[in-house]
């Protein structure tokens, strides 16, 4: 009998509220430090105003480029994922408890992607708002760019995660998140479009998975810069590249120190 107890007492703190548990973690961050709601905000700021000062205007490239912002924004939330796994895990230990306790690695890995957006989600919704302002944008643009958003929000977060696994030191979570991201950040055609680049280029551009985002939400939007003979591929490419993100990110991350 007891342990039957033992039994139903254990699945139900295993259906516990993690999610709103881990929104929390994100929302005391914001209210501790509005710096971490600023930053996200003025950094696609920052590109998106030296882009239109040195873009010709008859090129029409800013409602492309407001895009990039928003999806450049999400690909940074890895890095943010990267560097509280390591610290939870390397300086305050706190992995060790959630490993002794019913939750299983999934929901912890993905609670705290889903802490990391909420500083980035008004960034997201500034962008949204310029956006809808320079170029018309349909209710299928919408759900393209958000179904964008939330695979590459997925996909980044699950290798900023199992990277942090492998790092041995606080030391290393800042120079190791900068070089990932930022260098995929760069490389991927977000501010710009894709077919501006030497066709080597843009075959190796065609290896990161945030240009099949940004192809397939150009795609939606009509803009002149999208390649609509290629969109159903691009989406596909997209959801294999997530999936297999997400799988090497669970066989990856160590769970429990051997």
């Amino acid at each position: 009998m007891d342990r039957v107890v033992d039994e139903k007492v254990l699945a139900e703190m295993r259906e516990g509220r993690v999610f709103p548990a881990f929104a929390l973690i994100g929302w005391r961050w914001v209210a501790r430090n509005p710096v971490a709601t600023i930053v996200p905000i003025l950094l696609p700021f920052f590109f998106l105003y030296f882009l239109a000062l040195i873009t010709p205007p008859d090129l029409h490239l800013f409602p492309l480029q407001v895009v990039g912002a928003m999806l450049f924004t999400t690909q940074n939330i890895g890095s943010w994922c990267l560097s509280d796994s390591a610290y939870w895990r390397l300086e305050q230990r706190l992995q060790d408890m959630f490993v002794a306790s019913p939750l299983d690695k999934f929901r912890y890995l993905f609670g705290i992607a889903f802490s990391n957006l909420i500083p980035a989600a008004p960034a997201l919704i500034i962008l949204g708002i310029i956006l809808a302002s320079v170029t018309p944008v349909s209710l299928v643009g919408w759900l393209v760019l958000a179904a964008a958003i939330f695979m590459v929000w997925v996909l980044y977060s699950a290798i900023g995660i199992a990277v942090s696994s492998r790092l041995q030191s606080q030391m290393e979570v800042w120079p190791v998140g900068n070089l990932v991201f930022t260098t995929l950040g760069i490389l991927s055609p977000l501010y710009y479009p894709l077919i501006i680049l030497p066709p080597i280029w843009q075959g190796f551009a065609r290896f990161l998975p945030a240009t099949y985002a940004a192809l397939i939400v150009q795609d939606a939007l009509s803009l002149p810069t999208a390649l609509p003979s290629e969109a159903l591929v691009d989406a596909a490419l997209l959801v294999v590249s997530t999936i297999v993100g997400l799988v090497l990110a669970m066989s990856l991350y160590t769970w429990r120190e051997h």
